[in-house]
């Protein structure tokens, strides 16, 4: 008979309730206990479960062999420890530290108590993002010079734990985080420089706009824009965006459950004689309205996912079945990442560094 997971959950706020959610999901998995240091929060636990208002005392529990953690972020160093310690393999909630540094403590102490470890980094399976991936992999647009991811929102204010920056709050370790590490793993390639323009739009405590270039060695840019009060009256603006320009085309994929399209050219222009195209700026042969026929569309890869699949993998995991999707180690490279974004933009510099998810 394959294993039962036996989940146990620090911290049950709004992501601990929607883990224990998810858990009921699972055929191969059960909720044993939750912890909270708020008891109110205990309302919201099935039934059955049991509760806890201390780390310790969930820790103790020799029914739960995985713990969910999902504390606030300046707390998961310390919890992170107290589960290796008391022998429980973990899944952490992102961002996983508060700096790189707080990572490699991490990476050291599960590889001293030899404790299965990982993040919850779920939107490597969301739908517009595998969409994109799979573009790139399969060179549907030819060689690939530039990707741009975006996100817009126009509600501006930040809320709960985002409003105070010693919990890490702003909109870098919150969506920054999943963006930027879509972009690593949809590369093979190193990264070996970034600039970075993080900003307090309307917030004066922490980041809600961030324009981020990072350069990989292959010769991609790649754009990473998120604004909380980036406004536009353009039907589906508040949703997200990705552009890839390659060779041969390029995509346009909107939309959480994407729409789009890839994008190509029957014909260059040659240099012929010709008549001149008038446009509303004056003469001009590439800029001007193409003719007809020449601009013609194809449709996007399909794909097939949900946030489920990151829970069937590290389920696969356990089972020595396969190998972990989210790697801690390409984690803490991408601690080194925000970590470079934060000096960056601090100094309007840019920094060379080398960060590689393709190695272990």
């Amino acid at each position: 008979m394959e294993k039962v997971l036996n989940f146990g959950i620090i911290g049950f706020g709004f992501m601990g309730q929607t883990h224990a959610e998810t858990i009921k999901k699972l055929a191969y998995a059960q909720l044993k206990a939750v912890c909270d240091t708020n008891e109110a929060q205990f309302s919201f636990a099935p039934d059955g479960v049991d509760t806890y208002t201390s780390a310790d005392e969930l820790l103790a529990d020799p029914t739960i062999d995985t713990v969910i953690i999902a504390v606030p972020n300046q707390l998961h160093l310390e919890i992170v420890t107290k589960a290796a310690e008391a022998q429980k393999d973990i899944i952490c909630e992102k961002p996983l530290a508060m700096n790189a540094a707080e990572v490699e403590q991490m990476l050291a102490v599960v590889e001293k108590e030899q404790v299965r470890f990982t993040v919850h980094h779920q939107r490597r399976w969301d739908h517009d993002y595998r969409v994109a991936k799979e573009v790139y992999a399969q060179n549907l647009v030819g060689e690939t010079y530039t990707v741009k991811s975006a996100l817009y929102g126009f509600n501006g204010n930040m809320h709960d734990w985002h409003v105070y920056p010693e919990f890490g709050g702003g909109m870098l370790y919150d969506w920054g985080v999943h963006l930027i590490d879509q972009i690593l793993w949809m590369m093979p390639s190193k990264l070996v420089s970034l600039y970075a323009n993080v900003r307090n739009v309307i917030n004066e405590q922490v980041d809600d706009y961030f324009n981020i270039q990072l350069y990989f060695e292959n010769g991609v840019n790649a754009q990473v824009e998120l604004g909380t009060y980036f406004l536009n009256s353009s039907e589906n603006w508040f949703e997200r965006h990705w552009f890839i320009g390659g060779d041969q085309g390029s995509a346009k994929i909107d939309g959480f459950n994407p729409k789009g399209e890839i994008t190509r050219t029957s014909a260059l222009l040659s240099n012929v004689p010709g008549q001149i195209t008038m446009t509303h700026a004056g003469p001009t042969r590439s800029f001007g309205p193409a003719p007809e026929g020449r601009i013609f569309t194809e449709e996007l890869p399909e794909v097939s996912v949900n946030h489920q699949m990151f829970f069937d993998n590290y389920y696969d995991y356990v089972q020595g079945k396969a190998e972990l999707v989210v790697q801690p180690e390409q984690i803490f490279g991408l601690m080194k990442v925000l970590d470079a974004i934060r000096i960056s933009a601090k100094y309007h510099q840019s920094i060379n560094l080398e960060i590689d998810y393709s190695s272990k």
